[in-house]
């Protein structure tokens, strides 16, 4: 197998698409956004080396392939969406949820700012930032030569409205958090006592002075709003009506190196080179974007239907590791799997959790043994070769500088796990193998699981046949694995026949955990929370945290209090592939390097490499 090796030194994987949130996964097999990044301090090896156990680590991996040969002039780079469903079609940063939507709006609309390995901005990317002495006020300018796709410039009104789409109170999104609320006059505005965000200041046309309330550590770091938004397209269009409008949906207006020219509604887009790109024309004419299932997505690589793809099966990359028309790159991938557990509501009217202490699931020693039942090491070895390894913490290692590799996370011990059900008073009392509930009641856990790939369901049967060795009654919703749209609708939606789920989280930049854990976090689908958790997320955003070795502190202990009181408990981390089409260069999955994107992918032969 021929695979691109990584460099000895260390950086963190690649800032996703995905900027402003974690999203989650609908891929159906977990993997990650595939924008190209990275360093490009050392340049990609390509010496061939060979796996002798068929067990995989990062160490096998590079995420560069610089680029090589002589490039034709433009072209078609042809990119595999890898989904179990049709995509959303929510083609807008402020109001989309699901990966496959992020991977798709990366190629035509991205951030207005670059990042270094830290995850922390730099002056880059198509706006400057500038930071007032107390942290307080950022000055942001946008580049005189980043212009929308029709010809207007992207001006600080576009950044402005932005919020203020995301602030208003008929707004249908979930990016209305702890980050935007800490807004000068941005509550006020929310709630209509004003008629507009008084924390912002129009400089000039392209410029404006943004002002907090509080300072705090995540603000360059994932605590800004990336993202700018056309006023002047959107014009006419109620706030309420813009996730369904065509503005969004059929006819989305970006300033990224291609232009939407044609979509087929959750099949496929075709964007084309944008020749005003601010960074100079992509060196490809277009880029077809199809959806392409997880069980279909090697025959089309092999073929060469496809070049490239968003993420790739990590259950499939053994048995085609030897595939001989692509290279393979990888990272260390931003997101984790964990089992959620339904511990309360969501009030709407309140727009925070509402724990109920008295819920299925609320007993923690039953949450632990739910956890220490599962041979995860096992399983990410047997279903995906490595590929996927035991998470230990909700931090996971995309943020090298605060997960914490000194915890341990949690142990294989099914025999503690049954230990701890009877001590909570969960006992078998009529001779059926299933334990009944401390009241003596019959217990039945419904559980709810994504479709995906071919191991989907595999996966599930292996987890509820461990839960069946400890005693547990877990059946699946409805007796079936859900369709991932409709899965992440009845989780949003709380609905109650689901009491324990399993799903994944893409981490965005910002180490600040509140928009998953905080109160007022829609993304908190658990919907627990307490004082302790909510003092140390506030004192991870204190002033005392500017001070990075006392902000790794308070980080260590929201880790070992998450896996305290298990209001999730994490189960995977996972390594991502991408095989690239040999005829495909100019590219990198890496954090930081700026020098890559998708304007400088190249192509160096009319046809795809066939295996």
């Amino acid at each position: 197998m021929k695979k691109l090796l990584k460099p000895k030194f260390y950086l963190a994987p690649t800032l996703v698409a995905v900027l402003a949130l974690a999203a989650c996964s609908d891929n159906g097999d977990g993997g990650g956004s595939s924008e190209p990044s990275g360093t490009g301090e050392e340049e990609g090896s390509e010496e061939t080396i060979e796996n002798e156990d068929g067990i995989y680590s990062l160490d096998d991996f590079e995420p560069t392939k610089t680029a090589d040969g002589e490039a034709i002039e433009g072209g078609t780079l042809n990119v595999g969406v890898v989904a179990a469903s049709p995509f959303e079609g929510t083609l807008d940063w402020q109001h989309y949820s699901g990966s496959t939507d992020a991977d798709i709006i990366q190629f035509f609309s991205e951030s207005l700012f670059t990042m270094d390995e830290a995850f922390n901005i730099t002056d880059e990317g198509a706006a400057t930032i500038d930071v007032s002495e107390d942290n307080l006020t950022y000055t942001i300018t946008i580049k005189d030569n980043v212009n929308w796709h029709d010809g207007e410039p992207v001006k600080a009104e576009d950044f402005v409205f932005a919020h203020e789409v995301i602030g208003h109170k008929d707004y249908d999104g979930v990016r209305y958090d702890a980050s935007l609320r800490n807004i000068v006059g941005m509550e006020e505005y929310h709630n209509e006592e004003a008629d507009e965000i008084s924390g912002f200041n129009i400089i000039d046309e392209k410029t404006v002075e943004l002002t907090f309330k509080e300072a705090n550590p995540s603000l360059m770091s994932g605590g800004i709003w990336y993202y700018a938004m056309p006023k002047h397209y959107f014009e006419g269009v109620e706030v309420a009506d813009m996730s369904s409008s065509d503005q969004v949906r059929r006819e989305p207006l970006g300033y990224g190196p291609f232009v939407v020219e044609n979509i087929v509604p959750g099949e496929s887009v075709t964007p084309s080179k944008n020749e005003d790109y601010w960074q100079g024309a992509p060196l490809v004419d277009e880029v077809v974007l199809t959806v392409v299932n997880p069980d279909v997505v090697v025959e089309s690589l092999k073929t060469g239907q496809i070049d490239i793809v968003t993420t790739f099966p990590a259950t499939q990359f053994a048995d085609n590791a030897d595939m001989s028309n692509v290279d393979w790159l990888g990272r260390t991938s931003r997101f984790y799997t964990y089992t959620g557990f339904k511990l309360g509501t969501w009030d709407a009217d309140a727009g925070e959790v509402a724990y109920d202490p008295d819920a299925k699931m609320s007993n923690q020693s039953l949450r632990e043994a739910v956890r220490l039942a599962v041979n995860y090491e096992d399983l990410g070895n047997r279903m995906y070769k490595g590929l996927r390894y035991p998470a230990t913490t909700v931090i996971t290692p995309y943020h090298a500088l605060y997960h914490d590799d000194t915890n341990p996370g949690f142990d294989y011990d099914p025999e503690r796990a049954k230990e701890l059900l009877a001590e909570a008073g969960y006992e078998d009392l009529d001779g059926d193998g299933f334990v009944e509930d401390p009241n003596g009641e019959e217990l039945v856990i419904t559980y709810a699981a994504r479709q995906g790939d071919a191991t989907a369901e595999a996966v599930a049967n292996y987890e509820m046949q461990a839960w069946k060795d400890i005693g547990l009654n877990i059946e699946l919703l409805e007796g079936s694995l859900t369709e991932p749209n409709a899965f992440y609708d009845r989780i949003e939606e709380d609905d109650p026949a689901i009491d324990m789920y399993t799903a994944g989280w893409g981490v965005g930049s910002d180490i600040d955990p509140s928009s998953l854990f905080g109160p007022q976090a829609m993304f908190n689908y658990p919907r627990y929370t307490d004082d302790t958790l909510e003092e140390i997320l506030a004192d991870g955003l204190s002033e005392e945290s500017f001070d990075l070795t006392y902000r790794q502190e308070v980080y260590n202990e929201f880790q070992s209090y998450i896996n305290e009181v298990l209001p999730l408990a994490p189960t995977l981390y996972q390594i991502d592939t991408f095989p690239i089409n040999k005829r495909v260069s100019g590219i990198s999955y890496e954090v930081g390097n700026n020098d890559y994107g998708w304007h400088t992918v190249q192509l160096n032969d009319e046809n795809a490499a066939v295996d």
